[in-house]
């Protein structure tokens, strides 16, 4: 129990229990003879009188009482030392896995109430199975003491049953075999009641797949001397914006840890302690991005070492799978760099067959670029697309280029077909065969009016419902625009005479 001032935790102050489990004589056991002697007598006799508070044959919460019964029952002084004491003994408990201690702030009063949430103790078997509850034990009573107190709590089964029972078989009848239920009815008012009566830690939350941050959970974590402390220690009470961060945790899969070093940079939170959900998200979304990027790396690190061990071990022989035939209706152009080397029928039996890491060496005379079988090795290990469907992106992508295209192959082009070969579930030979002649029939009917070579083509995106801007046409010189005929040379010098004319009498006129 933490409890930073004392005040807090006084005699006045209300309290409630609430438990969902009942103590059976096995569990009345281990707390006298395995919980006692690691948190003491006076620790027990707390639990056993918090479990008192709700009658035995009930579950739930007890009343709200002030914490002065606790005192006088326990014959605690009501001071400073009694204080200690009673948050010690509680701190015991919770030590264990016996006691869950809640403070709730209540508004009206401007006060703490306090809700001791009972846990059951372990059963032999797993208490005995957790580690550093058996060494907490040794460390108490000692290593023998240990032995024989766990000897205690089993009885071996019989030496003849023993060798007997590894022919055992299960002959035990399920549920349905026996009992038959209406589901064709629905009790709605029934679900309802039980709904409302269902004893629950919080009325009206509900249990989530995945539990919520909490407050504890940030604030254990956050450093002390950070500038957003302050901002931080304001969250206690302050539902809505912890509703926010674990809106962004959940969100971005971001943990304990990663909530804490977001919240501890600049810019997140107001001068006045308000999240800042878009700079949060912000920040969360790189932060997610990056550890994409990185378990995208040791994935592929991951497929290397595999692939490493396999071909060692000759394991790619003995699963090789079988060649595929393609048929005649899937067939793709042989690109110009292969004529010479296989005709249509091989090429498309390699197009099928042969990895993509192979396919690629085929199209350099040298080795390939690193960049290049990075963003191939990308799609196959994260992207998970097949190696046939890879073969055929890779032959679109080499006869795009190689046609003339002023189109690059970088990684976002590359990539960007990827994700669209993915969204429309292109997963097989066949498939990616029709998607590619599909783009090809898409480019052919954007193209069909091409400026003429040497020309720089632009596209217009459509937005908003504007026309792209009208193409202005350019006066074309073809050589003939020099020669001038002897009658057009002697107007213009007529004309060039009058205007010279006119300039005279106009400047004889003015003063």
């Amino acid at each position: 129990m933490r409890m930073s001032n004392l005040h807090h935790f006084t005699e006045h102050h209300r309290y409630c229990v609430s438990r969902e489990f009942g103590l059976s004589s096995v569990d009345s056991r281990m707390l006298s003879s395995v919980y006692q002697p690691m948190v003491g007598a006076f620790a027990i006799s707390l639990y056993r009188l918090l479990f008192e508070h709700i009658p035995a044959e009930a579950i739930g919460y007890s009343d709200v009482e002030q914490q002065r019964r606790l005192f006088m029952t326990l014959g605690v002084e009501p001071n400073e030392k009694g204080r200690k004491y009673l948050v010690d003994q509680a701190s015991r408990l919770e030590a264990v896995g016996l006691l869950q201690t809640c403070r709730i702030y209540a508004a009206e009063s401007d006060d703490y109430m306090y809700e001791y949430e009972l846990l059951p103790p372990l059963s032999p078997a797993d208490f005995f199975a957790t580690q550093h509850l058996t060494l907490l034990l040794r460390d108490k009573i000692g290593k023998f003491a240990v032995l024989s107190l766990r000897e205690q709590f089993w009885n071996r089964e019989p030496e003849e049953w023993s060798r007997q029972s590894i022919g055992k078989e299960n002959i035990s009848l399920p549920f349905y075999d026996i009992f038959q239920l209406n589901t064709h009815v629905i009790d709605y008012e029934l679900e309802q009641a039980l709904a409302e009566v269902a004893t629950v830690r919080q009325p009206g939350m509900h249990e989530k797949s995945e539990p919520a941050i909490g407050y504890s959970d940030i604030i254990l974590r956050f450093p002390r001397e950070s500038v957003n402390r302050m901002h931080v220690e304001k969250l206690r009470f302050d539902h809505a914006q912890m509703g926010i961060i674990n809106y962004v945790a959940h969100k971005y899969e971001l943990s304990p840890q990663d909530l804490c070093r977001l919240l501890d940079e600049d810019g997140v939170f107001t001068p006045d302690g308000e999240v800042i959900l878009d700079a949060l998200q912000y920040k969360a979304s790189q932060h997610f991005r990056q550890d994409m990027k990185r378990q995208e790396k040791r994935e592929i690190a991951a497929a290397k070492v595999v692939a490493l061990r396999s071909a060692a071990s000759g394991e790619d022989e003995a699963i090789a799978p079988p060649e595929q035939s393609v048929e005649m209706e899937y067939y793709v152009e042989v690109p110009p760099q292969f004529l010479s080397k296989c005709d249509i029928h091989q090429y498309n039996m390699m197009l099928r067959n042969e990895p993509y890491t192979r396919l690629l060496q085929t199209f350099f005379p040298g080795a390939v670029p690193g960049q290049l079988m990075d963003i191939f090795e990308k799609i196959d290990l994260n992207y998970k697309l097949s190696g046939e469907v890879i073969n055929v992106l890779i032959h679109y992508l080499m006869t795009m280029v190689a046609s003339g295209g002023e189109q690059r192959m970088n990684r976002n082009f590359v990539e960007a077909i990827a994700s669209n070969m993915l969204v429309k579930q292109v997963n097989t030979y066949e498939k990616a065969v029709r998607y590619i002649r599909d783009q090809s029939k898409v480019k052919g009917k954007g193209s069909g009016a091409a400026p003429a070579s040497g020309t720089r083509q632009r596209s217009y995106a459509k937005s908003g419902g504007r026309s792209p801007k009208p193409e202005i046409p350019m006066v074309a010189d073809d050589g003939s625009a020099g020669t001038v005929s002897e009658e057009e040379f002697a107007a213009m010098m007529k004309k060039a005479a009058e205007i010279k004319a006119s300039k005279k009498k106009g400047v004889s006129k003015t003063p």
